[in-house]
């Protein structure tokens, strides 16, 4: 079985709702498992995420896909402490190989979304992992927004307390990222 884990935080419900279609996706693919490890603010402890199990967890992972929102044109300071954390992984090389991808949300159409998307893939470069981008095509619903480093998610801003929503389109591409994601790493695997 291909284990996909995706690891992210979620500030409003958007992302989750991201990280659920990614998972989606890869569970449609035969003989593929998603794991969603949402981050959560309790795991953070002066400044320091602190949460071994998760680490392992992603290091017994074959694929693992960050999520964050976009916040001031990068990742949410609670996704950072949790790269931070992971350095301990760096030095040994733990991710070494393993495939990787991300993907993000924010309120505007930009957002400066793809800094978060670099922030992402630089990091799993640092860890030596393999990288898959977003394969669709925009037309207008599937990638809308038109991003191929990873998938990109908009929705309007609601300060009304209303549940978190996700743009179908956005939906739609992060389940087929899923699906890629879950194809590559049996490829991977098998190579």
């Amino acid at each position: 079985m291909t284990k996909v884990s995706i690891v992210y935080f979620s500030g409003q419900g958007h992302t989750h709702l991201m990280a659920e279609a990614v998972a989606a996706g890869t569970n449609r693919v035969e003989g593929a498992t998603a794991e969603l490890i949402r981050i959560t603010g309790d795991q953070i402890v002066e400044g320091r995420y602190q949460n071994q199990e998760v680490l392992d967890k992603l290091s017994g992972s074959d694929a693992i896909v960050f999520g964050s929102p976009t916040y001031m044109g990068g990742v949410a300071a609670q996704f950072k402490a949790f790269i931070d954390a992971a350095s301990s992984v760096w030095f040994v090389q733990g991710w070494k190989d393993k495939v990787a991808g991300g993907f993000t949300h924010s309120g505007s159409y930009s957002g400066d979304k793809q800094g978060t998307l670099l922030y992402l893939a630089i990091n799993a470069a640092q860890h030596s992992m393999v990288w898959i981008g977003n394969a669709e095509p925009n037309n207008g619903s599937v990638n809308r927004l038109g991003s191929y480093l990873g998938v990109m998610g908009q929705t309007t801003p609601d300060m009304s307390g209303a549940p978190a929503t996700l743009d179908p389109g956005d939906q739609k591409t992060a389940e087929l990222y899923g699906e890629r994601i879950a194809i590559a790493a049996q490829r991977w695997k098998k190579a």
